[in-house]
Formats: C-alpha cells, structure tokens, sequence
C-alpha cells in the first residue's frame, strides 16, 4: 500500500474528487488543508505561510510523498519558487516532495513539449503570472486566456464543460499542447476528449499532480480515460527534487 499526501487550499472542492478517481488501486490519498478563499496575489502568498505545519501533519500519517496540488500559490514567484517549496517541505518531514507547478514543467518536457497554449480559471494578473513561470522554465506561451475568476468556491462549481471550451477557444495550430492551469477547476473529464478532437497532448494542473505522484511512489501502470500523460505512465525518473 503506497499513499500520497496531498496539500490543498482549504476553499478546493475539486481536487481531492478527480485525484481519488485518477488513483490506482492500493494507493491511498491523504489530505491537509492551507488557507486560501481568493485567487488573488495577496491571498495566494499568504497561503503557504503553514506550509511546514501542515506538511508535518501528513508527514505523521506516514505518506511516501507530499504533493503541493495548488498552482498559484507554487508559481507566484516566478522561476525557483516551486522548488523553495519542495526544500521546505522536505526540510521539516524528510519525505518526498514536489507541486503542481513542478510537476506541470516535467509532464510538458516528458512529452517533448516546448509550445504550448494556456487555459486557466484566473483572471489576468494571475494568468499573466502563470504565463511567466512557464515562459521562465523554457515554455514558450503562444496564447493565454483565463476566465476571469478570483472566487475559488466558484472556480470550483464550475463544470468541466467550461475547461473544454476555453481549451477549444484557445488552441492554436503551432501549440504543441494545451495546458490548463488550477486545480479547483473540473478538467480530468474533458482531457481525454479533447486529445482525440485536437490531435495533440492535454495536460492540467491536476492530471499532472496525479502524474508526478504515482511517478514518485514508483507506479507505473497506465491510468486510462485520463490523455496521453497517465495513459502512457513511464518508470519514476530520478528527480533531487523527489529523492
């Protein structure tokens, strides 16, 4: 029995549904909370300032490896912030670590990607932010366009229909892939369907968390029914970040 220790802002109702559904069997999901109501720079920052509390509760629930699944508050800072994170965590539980945004830079080079389309629930300041992490890490960002939402309890009762149309509206010929972006935003549901519509590789911020997780513990049985990433599951690689 392998189990996984995932961090999430207190307002997310989506993440823990789509990560349980994604998990194979004899993996175990284990969850700690960190406050965060809007996705808004102020907000995001202040999230992660219980980080290492909460990282040593699930820590004390024996868990292989913690996952931040929360992009903003892993990206805001620009190139290096996500691995901050990881040294923090790691620092005061000893265990593995690695976040959504970490974990969204390896799934694009794991596929070879290095042009990609962004989709996301924020509105333009954060969606501008997001864009630059991934422009930071060698991704170079065709288009960006976002909701416009600040709500996270919104951003959670949403429906997956609207991720499949913002992913329709922004792609673009030259994009290598689509990313979207938030975790409390319903989009496991519509990846596969949009890889068969589209031709090419979707990846968001939750289909990657999952990824690097079961990549972390060892797993590497495909998870059908969820694109190209989970589907095609390699061997965990050797990342500092995860050792």
């Amino acid at each position: 029995m392998s189990r996984i220790g995932l961090l999430v802002p207190s307002s997310n109702t989506t993440i823990e549904p789509e990560f349980y559904r994604a998990l194979p069997p004899g993996v175990t999901l284990h969850v700690a909370r960190l406050f965060l109501t809007q996705i808004a720079t102020d907000s995001i920052l202040s999230t992660v300032q219980d980080l290492e509390i909460q990282s040593r509760n699930l820590a004390s629930a024996d868990v292989d490896v913690i996952v931040l699944g929360a992009a903003a508050p892993s990206f805001l800072k620009g190139l290096g912030y996500d691995r901050e994170l990881i040294k923090k965590i790691r620092a005061v539980t000893g265990k593995r670590a690695t976040t959504a945004s970490t974990a969204l830079i390896e799934a694009l080079q794991h596929l070879g990607v290095s042009r990609v389309v962004l989709g996301a629930a924020y509105d333009d300041k954060v969606n501008a932010i997001a864009q630059a992490f991934l422009e930071s890490n060698g991704i170079e960002v065709l288009a960006a366009h976002g909701l416009g939402l600040v709500d996270n309890l919104v951003v959670g009762r949403l429906g997956s229909d609207s991720a499949y149309e913002l992913a329709r509206k922004v792609d673009r010929p030259d994009a290598e892939a689509i990313v979207l972006a938030c975790t409390n935003w319903k989009t496991m549901d519509v990846v596969e369907k949009l890889e068969r519509e589209l031709g090419k590789p979707v990846v968001s911020t939750t289909q990657v968390s999952v990824w690097a997780a079961l990549r972390a513990i060892g797993r590497i049985e495909g998870v059908p029914g969820y694109g190209r990433l989970l589907r095609d599951l390699a061997a965990p690689s050797q990342q500092t970040q995860l050792a």
